[in-house]
């Protein structure tokens, strides 16, 4: 049972990382390939900057100023998306070294996760539910504000850059703001979750980004399998509903080749 509670902590944590590739790839519309870098960026911001809050503020700050370069490359420099995004994924992949400082940096039982923890009096199995609540909490609040954002003016902008540039360039809208605009949000939010994941596991380490675009494709395509391309805030229900169905399945699959 401690298996699958861990799986749906890890789904919710990682349900942020699936936000931002349904940012970019279902209502931009652009296959954005910085996610692995961003994810490890915010992870080595978040590991440098201490155990304080901040640590979570500079790990987005830092995926916005990522995707803010994608969206530069794309805008200003007509390179095309995906070559875009190669190349700040490979521009970063130094950057987070040199953030580190090494190739891993332990926290040494002193994280986020494990102060609060110590703060509540939380301790043994209940450590487990604990992070379940505080991962589900993080996400759904995430969640909600996106949800209200994209019905907001700058919102409905962005959604419409990716249904139809040309339209909304007729319409007297910025369309290089806007893509720059959802870009630097989504990896914001990449960033976020590669942060939550070094304090969730008390280590950042260079392999933490690995396979991540992957796994946020699945997210979207397994949510969307269920629940169909409806509308926005369906659709990033959607993402979250499938990270955490996909790390259960993943659980699942161990489970059984372990113990039969």
């Amino acid at each position: 049972m401690q298996v699958y509670i861990t799986a749906i902590e890890e789904g919710f944590l990682y349900g942020l990382l699936a936000l931002g590739i349904y940012i970019s790839l279902r209502i931009l519309d652009i296959p954005d390939l910085t996610t692995e870098g961003s994810f490890g960026f915010g992870s080595a911001v978040a590991a440098s900057k201490g155990l304080s809050v901040t640590s979570f503020i500079a790990a987005f700050a830092a995926g916005v100023l990522a995707g803010i370069v994608t969206g530069l490359l794309q805008t200003k420099l007509k390179v095309h998306p995906v070559l875009a995004g190669i190349i700040t994924m490979s521009g970063l992949y130094s950057i987070n070294l040199m953030v580190r400082g090494s190739s891993n940096l332990n926290f040494n039982d002193n994280s986020a996760f494990t102060r609060f923890y110590k703060a509540v009096g939380i301790s043994g199995a209940d450590k487990k539910m604990a992070g379940l609540v505080i991962g589900a909490v993080i996400c759904i609040l995430v969640l909600i504000l996106l949800i209200v954002f994209f019905r907001t003016h700058l919102g409905l902008c962005i959604r419409a850059t990716g249904d139809n540039p040309d339209m909304v360039r007729a319409s007297s809208i910025n369309v290089d703001f806007s893509l720059i605009f959802g870009l630097a949000l989504a990896n914001g939010l990449i960033a976020l979750s590669g942060a939550l994941i070094s304090h969730y596991l008390g280590l950042s380490d260079q392999s933490f980004s690995n396979g991540t675009l992957i796994y946020g494709l699945a997210a979207v395509i397994i949510g969307e399998a269920i629940f169909g391309k409806r509308n926005v805030a369906l659709g990033l229900t959607s993402a979250v509903v499938g990270s955490v169905i996909y790390k259960i399945i993943v659980a699942f699959v161990i489970d059984v080749s372990l113990f039969g």
